[in-house]
């Protein structure tokens, strides 16, 4: 099975700078067929650009190319793997290293933790994972409570109303993150509202800015980027300096600093846990709820299996894996929606899939999106069906993808038990409704979110 996690090697672009930046006298061409470069320092940037996402630009590589296509990012040739054999027979050990957590962190600036060698890396990694995990169920009666407020104002809503799902879903997301990662202080809208400016900021960045060039190009986005990022460090050791002082234990920054991490390693941390966390449980809530509303069926299945299992009580951490069509519900959306649609993986050792060699060094591109799509893995593709997750089959093939299993990312973890909590709550005492007018049109960066806003209606259960 493979060894990365799903949600850490989203942030491609980010691994592209960083290989540039590591290995940059690695410039072996792989053979394998593909695309020329268009543009001697750039090859085919302006290409990815032309296509509107990276997600996008390999759709149409793979096409013409077939499931073993490459590609150039400047001078550096890029291999991509575009179907489920392909990505089975590649083999690149990397059990020391999560390639979110290093490449975000030297995007960042951040050095701590990268020179330490593999034992470090290991040491810091299981940290970081088993603090997130206390962390969650420590604190799942305040994942409830939030949930709970959420569902609580939308059941006062007249049932004609539209409600705004992505600037919801990413307020819950923002408030349950901030509150486990660094305590009570984002109880207050406030902090939470001045937190999520400098978040956005940042996040938006690393993915548009840094895959088109254009943040180098503008000295003033360049200066806001910096700015936020400068404004959420200052916050992160703020609040690890109150914690510390009275000793709190409920945070995931308070485990952190009882911890041997410096303070600055402290910051780091929970920097890159409040960034990937909240964005990847909007994405999930949204795309789940939005698949939800268009499919009544599939909402009253959902309905029965919650009363079956929870009755009127609330979801506890136990009852969790007795929700197998919720957790279907989720497979299938991130499935769907492509929530991760790419994935990245420096070759540490020569490989070869199929007749093809892939030199040491060579930046290997797992397109996810394709491969999630691909009508040789799933029937009906394009249709949202979770009942397809009731074969084995199914189930392995999304498990070697890394969307389940050991090798799923925390992050990942934490968004599929926001979203159970949500789920069993919401589709108890409302059902959800689309709006028939609306085209909801997908975009496919790091995570893939909508465009535009999208909106539901809900009605109360009879």
């Amino acid at each position: 099975m493979l060894d990365f996690a799903i949600f850490a090697v989203t942030l491609v672009i980010i691994l592209i700078g960083a290989v540039l930046y590591l290995y940059p006298s690695s410039r072996r061409a792989s053979g394998i067929p593909g695309l020329n470069p268009t543009d001697e320092k750039d090859g085919n940037l302006q290409d990815i650009v032309n296509r509107g996402s990276l997600h996008e630009f390999l759709v149409s590589l793979h096409q013409e190319f077939g499931s073993v296509a490459s590609f150039w990012f400047g001078s550096r040739p890029v291999v991509s793997l575009g179907s489920l054999s392909q990505l089975q027979q590649h083999i690149n050990p990397n059990h020391t290293t999560d390639s979110f957590e290093t490449m975000l962190k030297s995007l960042l600036g951040y050095q701590s933790g990268l020179g330490g060698g593999a034992g470090e890396a290991v040491r810091r990694k299981k940290l970081y994972d088993s603090t997130i995990n206390n962390t969650l169920k420590d604190n799942f009666p305040l994942v409830q409570k939030l949930v709970d407020e959420l569902v609580a104002k939308w059941k006062s809503f007249p049932e004609a109303q539209h409600t705004p799902l992505c600037a919801h879903m990413l307020g819950l997301s923002m408030k349950t993150v901030t509150q486990l990662a660094l305590g009570e202080r984002f109880s207050h809208d406030a902090n939470v509202v001045s937190f999520r400016k400098n978040h956005d900021a940042i996040w938006s960045e690393i993915g548009k800015g840094y895959l088109d060039g254009s943040l180098e190009k503008s000295s003033s986005r360049r200066g806001h980027y910096e700015r936020a990022l400068s404004e959420m460090q200052s916050v992160l050791l703020s609040v690890a300096k109150e914690r510390k002082a009275e000793r709190r234990r409920m945070a995931f920054i308070d485990s952190l600093l009882q911890s041997s991490l410096s303070d600055r390693q402290i910051m780091e941390d929970c920097m890159v846990f409040t960034l990937a966390g909240s964005v990847i449980t909007a994405n999930l809530c949204i795309w789940a709820i939005h698949f939800l509303s268009t499919s009544e069926e599939v909402q009253d299945k959902l309905y029965r299996e919650l009363k079956d299992v929870l009755g009127s009580d609330p979801v506890t951490l136990d009852k969790i894996p007795q929700l197998r069509y919720c957790q279907q519900v989720l497979n299938e959306t991130v499935r769907t929606a492509k929530l991760t649609p790419v994935a990245a993986r420096l070759q540490e050792v020569e490989g070869k899939v199929d007749q093809h060699v892939i030199p040491k060094e060579t930046l290997v591109i797992y397109a996810l999106g394709v491969m999630l799509q691909d009508s040789d893995t799933w029937s009906t593709p394009n249709r949202f069906d979770p009942q397809r997750f009731e074969d084995d089959s199914s189930g392995r093939s999304f498990c070697l993808l890394g969307f389940s299993g050991n090798q799923t990312c925390t992050e990942l973890r934490f968004a599929y038990t926001v979203a159970t909590v949500l789920l069993s709550t919401l589709v108890r005492q409302l059902k959800l409704h689309p709006l028939t007018e609306q085209v909801l049109e997908v975009r496919s960066e790091l995570v893939s979110t909508p465009k535009e806003e999208t909106w539901i209606t809900v009605s109360k259960r009879r």
